[in-house]
Parts: C-alpha cells; sequence; structure tokens
C-alpha cells in the first residue's frame, strides 16, 4: 500500500514564531530609520510653526501633521505623498467654504460635507490625498467656526511647511536605498528554487516513497518567495528616484527586472514539476510512472539545473549551463528509447520538458550562451 502523500505544512504557525516575525517587522531597521527621520522633522516642524507669519502661526499644530503626512520609505513616494495630500487638503477646504455661507455646522451640513468629500476622493489623479479631502473638509466646517477663514489658512500653511520638512529630511538624511534588499531577496529566492531541485534530485533516485518529503510541500513557499522578489526590486526602483544616493551607489534595475521575470517562469515549472512527481509518487502511480531506468539520468538532471540556478551569477555559470543542457538532453533520448506502448513515460516527459523551459528562461539571462539553431 503506497504510503500517502506528505500533509502541507503553514510555516509559522505557532504564536511564538509569529511574535517573532512581527517583532522583526516592527524593529527592521528601516523602520526604525524612518521613524527617527519622522521624529526629526516632526520636532522641527513644531520648532519652526510659531515663525510663521500670519494668522497661520495660531495653528503650529499642523506642521507636524504634515511632517507626519510626507513621510514614507522612500524619496519620491515622500514627494508624491506629501503633495498628494496638500491637494487633498486644499480640495476638502474649498469644499467647506463652498457650505460654510449656508450657516453654522449642523447634521445636514455635516453630511453634506462628509458625502461630497467622499465622493471627490474618488477622483484617480489625487492619489493618496484623496482621504484628506472629507477629512479637511470636515475640520473646517467643525473646528473653523466663525474664524473659518484663518483656520483655513493655518491648516494648510502649516501643513505645507510641514511637508516641506519632512521632505528636506528624508531627501537629506541617509535617503533610503532599497539596492540591497532587493539583492538579497533575489539570491533568496534563487537559492529557494535551486534547493527544491536539488531535493527533488535526491528523491526521484531513492527507494518510493522517498524517506524525505518535505519538497512536496513547498510549492506555497516557492509562490511567496517570487511574489517578494517582485516586491523588492520594485522597491528598490522606487527608492532611487530623486535619490541623491543613487549616483554614489549605482544598480543595474534593468537587469534585476529581467531576472525577476525569469525566476517567475522557472517558479511556475518548478512548482508544475514538484506537483508531477508528487503525483507519480503519491497520487497515481500506476497512470503517471516514472520508469526506473529514467530515475537516474532525470535525478541528474535536476541537480545539474538546480546547480545551474544556484550557481547563476558565478563566472562559470556558461559552462554550468551546457551541462545541465546535455544531461536533460540526455533524458529526451533515453525517454524516446524507453517509449513503447507497454511503458508510458508521461511524467518523465512532462518533468523533462518543464527542464528545457528552466532552461530556456536562465538562457535569456545569460549574454555568452547562443540561442539554439532553429530546426
Amino acid at each position: 500500500m503506497m504510503s500517502p502523500r506528505p500533509a502541507e505544512t503553514v510555516a509559522g504557525s505557532s504564536v511564538l514564531t509569529r511574535t517573532a516575525a512581527a517583532a522583526r517587522a516592527v524593529l527592521a531597521p528601516t523602520r526604525l530609520q524612518l521613524a527617527g527621520k519622522a521624529a526629526l522633522a516632526a520636532g522641527i516642524a513644531w520648532f519652526v510653526a510659531p515663525l510663521i507669519p500670519g494668522p497661520a502661526a495660531q495653528y503650529p499644530y499642523y506642521a507636524p501633521f504634515g511632517a507626519l503626512i510626507s513621510m514614507y520609505p522612500t524619496v519620491s513616494s515622500s514627494l508624491r505623498q506629501g503633495l498628494q495630500s496638500l491637494v487633498g487638503l486644499a480640495a476638502g477646504i474649498g469644499l467647506a467654504f463652498a457650505l460654510v455661507s449656508i450657516g453654522k455646522p449642523n447634521p445636514v451640513t455635516v453630511a453634506i460635507v462628509v458625502g461630497v468629500g467622499m465622493i471627490l476622493s474618488g477622483i484617480p489623479r489625487i492619489g493618496g490625498g484623496k482621504d484628506w479631502i472629507p477629512t479637511a473638509a470636515l475640520f473646517v466646517l467643525v473646528l473653523g467656526g466663525a474664524d473659518a477663514e484663518s483656520f483655513s489658512i493655518g491648516y494648510l500653511v502649516q501643513s505645507g511647511v510641514g511637508v516641506g520638512i519632512g521632505l528636506a529630511v528624508n531627501l537629506l538624511i541617509f535617503p533610503p536605498l532599497r539596492f540591497n534588499a532587493a539583492a538579497t531577496s533575489l539570491e533568496f529566492c534563487r537559492l529557494a528554487l535551486a534547493a527544491q531541485l536539488e531535493d527533488m534530485g535526491v528523491a526521484i533516485t531513492e527507494k518510493w516513497p522517498p524517506e524525505h518529503a518535505n519538497w512536496s510541500t513547498r510549492n506555497d513557499r516557492l509562490s511567496e518567495a517570487s511574489r517578494r522578489v517582485r516586491e523588492a526590486v520594485s522597491d528598490a526602483d522606487q527608492s532611487r528616484k530623486a535619490n541623491p544616493r543613487r549616483r554614489l551607489h549605482r544598480r543595474n534595475i534593468g537587469a534585476d527586472y529581467v531576472h525577476v521575470r525569469a525566476l517567475e517562469r522557472i517558479t511556475f515549472h518548478v512548482k508544475d514539476i514538484t506537483e508531477v512527481l508528487a503525483d507519480a509518487i503519491w497520487e497515481t502511480p500506476e497512470e503517471t510512472p516514472v520508469p526506473a531506468d529514467l530515475c537516474t539520468p532525470l535525478g541528474n538532471a535536476l541537480n545539474t539545473v538546480g546547480a545551474l540556478v544556484r550557481q547563476w551569477n558565478d563566472e562559470d555559470a556558461e559552462a554550468i549551463f551546457v551541462q545541465a543542457k546535455d544531461s536533460v538532453d540526455f533524458i529526451s533520448v533515453e525517454y524516446d528509447r524507453l517509449r513503447s506502448p507497454e511503458k508510458e513515460v508521461a511524467a518523465a516527459a512532462s518533468i523533462t520538458m518543464s527542464l528545457k523551459r528552466i532552461l530556456r528562461g536562465i538562457r535569456g539571462t545569460l549574454p555568452d550562451v547562443a540561442p539554439p539553431e532553429k530546426a
């Protein structure tokens, strides 16, 4: 009787693991740096706010507020969000002024200003500032009172001062570049895929059902690694925009995106191999068998392709690519030789095709590897 397929395991299922992960996220160096810069910007804004001439000096508390709403992890996002927030505030203030003439705040005017503000917040170009339209309108209507004009000027001017200070702090004090995070994520995804291929290379040559079977439950984690690598490269791309440090720390983000697309394709095919091999072992061994004569060549191919993925960026990657291609081509010859009406090799053929597609994805990132000749 065949052993049941291993159950899917959920990473981080214990309370302790989830708590530790949350603590690492909260205390991450990038988060602490952002918190420190936000605190500094708010403090400077509170110091500067009373020095602003005119009625705005009466509302200094909106300057730290402006510094806070402009503080984002990257310079470009701070600039974008800060300006969009100011646009949203101005729109909300204008809306409130249109209703102040009706009279004092009452249930009808409050309902109107919130409803219209919510409608206006659907304007796509306002972006992150959309949420401030109903908020600013409500503040002016309810808190402005008889001095709504001075309140509005102070609200908008002091918020603008805070936004400017927040942008200056984010721009001048270690403006973050996410290049290291992108490189780490790319490597992590690559090594995870390599380990998966190599573990399957070992499993396919063991006595079935294989003793080591964790590889069969990793597809969700591979998908998560692939998703995170695109996010990391996208963050790195955003972090270099409007960032003066990019001149000192250069990175080819275009090449990173090429690798991301290749890793996404490879992840798809590695997951497919995982499903095919797991089905052949545990689910449908009679319908999709892998002939014993092909187990060793398939194991070698999985291991050599895994080694190629692991050493993708090494100087000898081109030579490893040739070895991996030879090992995959050898399987094609073997299953053509073994295939007969009495012997089904569909699972082996599917695994081989996926390995060829993995090689095709990697070949596009290796300039010294010539494309295959057309038949």
